[in-house]
């Protein structure tokens, strides 16, 4: 079920919208616009229903900050007022609401209008996931993670919690290509990723497809020990999958996986720590492959120890 949120400090007024639409919807109602803001950064709805006067905070600061915030400024708001100045409706609609009601309302203008918004405001999300979902894998794409890393690393810096980056890179993904053809391989990058998936699925964690055989993981919270063995477990479960692979290189396919966990401050830099998490994928290959290299937040190397003798290689086999 579709949840709205009506926010509007008349307490009849917002039980009458709620009466209009609680049959249809899941209808979350808050009083103030700092209340409104509240919930509508832990939940998430297909609709707001916003009252432009109100104490304190009104609506169309309200509006505003929704439309400063990335994860919040998709989200459609229909503005419920009582003005009828040609001016303050285009105030609302340049601020970015997508339509007015007027008071007093009509409950089935209400229900029509709403039903009209939640329906574009579905098709336009459709429409983006699938622009920002890897056609083979599944999984988010390069265009997603350019979205949401960033998003993510000025959460972390906001509310001071560890962020880690890890870079997987599948080990001798040349050799496999040569070896079983290009259509083997993708079947290779599906299986990978459905396994990394199923062991980073929370709200707090991202999987995407970087490029090629090479993907990227945010995950935020975790310390850096426990990201750390976290990781250890995606990478014993990969090799587990038993894929065969080139017997010239390795028994089984594998991948490598190199990262950093840091607690970000506004002066830190994302790309910077990409860069470190770069080179701890680095350090794994060269110390043999099929294992995890992390890097702490005082950038002490943590390295994997493995039982397994590494098969050596040259470099353009990475």
């Amino acid at each position: 079920m579709e949840k709205i949120l009506i926010v509007d400090d008349s307490i009849v007024q917002a039980t009458q919208l709620k009466a209009i639409l609680d049959k249809e919807y899941d209808v979350s109602v808050a009083h103030t616009a700092e209340d409104g803001l509240r919930l509508v950064n832990t939940e998430s709805y297909s609709l707001i229903l916003l009252d432009v006067v109100m104490p304190g905070m009104d609506g169309f600061t309200l509006l505003k900050k929704l439309q400063e915030e990335i994860i919040t400024q998709s989200i459609p708001v229909i503005l419920i007022t009582s003005l009828s100045a040609v001016e303050d409706e285009q105030h609302g609609l340049v601020l970015g609401a997508v339509d007015y009601i007027t008071k007093p309302f009509h409950a089935l203008i209400v229900k029509a209008r709403v039903k009209t918004h939640i329906k574009l405001y579905n098709y336009r999300k459709q429409a983006e996931r699938q622009s920002m979902t890897d056609q083979l894998t599944g999984i988010a794409n390069r265009r997603r993670y350019d979205r949401c890393s960033m998003v993510k690393w000025n959460e972390a810096v906001r509310f001071r919690v560890p962020i880690s980056i890890c870079i997987f890179d599948i080990d001798h993904f040349k050799a496999y290509n040569d070896t079983f053809g290009h259509p083997a391989g993708d079947n290779v990058i599906s299986a990978i990723a459905a396994t990394a998936s199923s062991h980073l699925h929370r709200n707090t964690e991202l999987l995407a497809r970087y490029g090629g055989e090479e993907f990227i993981a945010i995950s935020m919270g975790d310390p850096a020990e426990k990201i750390f063995d976290h990781l250890k477990h995606i990478r014993q479960a990969i090799e587990d999958l038993h894929i065969p692979h080139d017997p010239s290189v390795s028994q089984w396919v594998t991948v490598s996986i190199g990262g950093v966990t840091v607690v970000p401050t506004v002066e830190s830099s994302y790309a910077a720590y990409l860069k470190v998490a770069d080179t701890m994928l680095y350090a794994a290959k060269k110390q043999g492959r099929n294992q995890v290299v992390w890097a702490d937040d005082r950038m002490q190397p943590r390295l994997e120890k493995l039982s397994a003798h590494p098969h050596p290689q040259s470099q353009e086999n990475f």
